[in-house]
């Protein structure tokens, strides 16, 4: 067989009896996601920066770093949610490389599965018992969404499985905010098509069961950028792709017309400092028409302790609070960069 079968993994309810929720937790999360609905359905005028590493590879570091913009957090909350990015899934464009704590809660050591899906939960649990931030993750494997349900207030689907079935209907059985991105062509159709199949109800398969969904009001695009058939990026953070934006939503009838801008991936092409000057022209971009200023919702920013990124194993040493992934923004740049988004909404 070309399929090796390991071991058979706790199912979701297993693993959430042996590190479940406390009362606090519990309390937080239901508060936060009450707030950042309230966003999404125009209750609320307050604007969402999900900001943080481009994948979460140590718990510590992560932990710090959530830490600090819990802190921001006080002094910016009449105007600013802060949703701090806790990415345990990495998508790889050819599947090589770190796959994301899910996968090797030990970015030098072999992959652990099991051990993957504990530490993703602990992960998330102490963040939120630490700080009070829920977090956003990006839902790579519809399988594993129940292991983190009752956790996450915002989830993301990629650029690579906005066009999958099973992302999809996943996403509407979901209760948080769900982001669809646009595919890495560009093609905003598929984009408003992937937001419509997750507002709508759906029967179908998931982990074995015969389920029903009632559908997400909240599932949402997300503009990350495109690239051609030469491989050069697309930017879509501009006015005018913000303008035609509105036009499409005008045309679908969706429930909570809303965007999220992603400013690094193909809007930066992958220049971790352009995101400061896209945020600021997203930003005037809202402040100048209103009905941009309704639907743009939030940014996404890709950011940790240490700027840029570094390479691990081979005898690299390992720099604490830096991207082993994507390059992102220092912390005094991503501090800053808050305090400018406050200032400017």
């Amino acid at each position: 067989m070309a399929i090796h079968f390991e071991k058979k993994l706790p199912i979701p309810a297993e693993i959430k009896k042996q590190y479940p929720l406390s009362d606090h937790v519990k309390e937080v999360k239901a508060e936060r996601d009450k707030e950042i609905r309230k966003v999404f359905t125009g209750e609320s005028d307050k604007f969402l920066v999900i900001i943080g590493p481009c994948s979460a590879d140590n718990e510590d570091s992560v932990c710090d770093y959530i830490g600090r913009l819990a802190k921001i957090q006080d002094k910016v909350g009449d105007r600013l949610i802060i949703v701090p990015r806790i990415y345990t899934n990495k998508p790889r464009t050819t599947g090589q490389g770190y796959k994301g704590m899910v996968h090797q809660p030990d970015p030098e050591k072999k992959p652990d599965l099991l051990a993957g899906l504990i530490a993703i939960r602990k992960l998330h649990i102490r963040s939120i018992d630490e700080t009070g931030l829920t977090a956003a993750d990006e839902m790579l494997y519809p399988e594993n969404w129940r292991y983190l349900d009752d956790i996450l207030s915002y989830v993301a689907i990629g650029a690579r499985s906005v066009e999958d079935q099973q992302h999809r209907m996943t996403v509407s059985g979901m209760d948080v905010p769900a982001g669809m991105k646009n595919p890495t062509s560009g093609d905003l159709s598929v984009m408003f098509n992937s937001v419509q199949a997750a507002q709508s109800k759906h029967n179908f398969i998931y982990r074995g069961w015969d389920v029903n969904t009632d559908g997400n009001d909240l599932a949402h695009v997300i503009l990350r950028g495109a690239v051609n058939k030469h491989g050069t990026c697309i930017p879509n953070y501009h006015y005018e792709d913000l303008v035609r934006l509105l036009e499409m939503y005008a045309k679908r009838g969706l429930k909570n017309p809303a965007a999220v801008v992603d400013a690094n991936h193909s809007n930066s092409n992958k220049k971790h400092r352009e995101q400061i000057r896209i945020c600021h022209e997203v930003l005037r971009s809202r402040n100048y028409n209103p009905e941009i200023k309704e639907m743009v919702k939030g940014l996404m920013i890709e950011s940790y302790l240490v700027e840029g990124s570094q390479k691990i194993g081979d005898g690299h040493c390992h720099v604490y609070g830096q991207s082993i992934t994507d390059p992102c923004l220092g912390w005094e740049d991503s501090e800053q960069l808050i305090y400018d988004i406050y200032k400017m909404c």
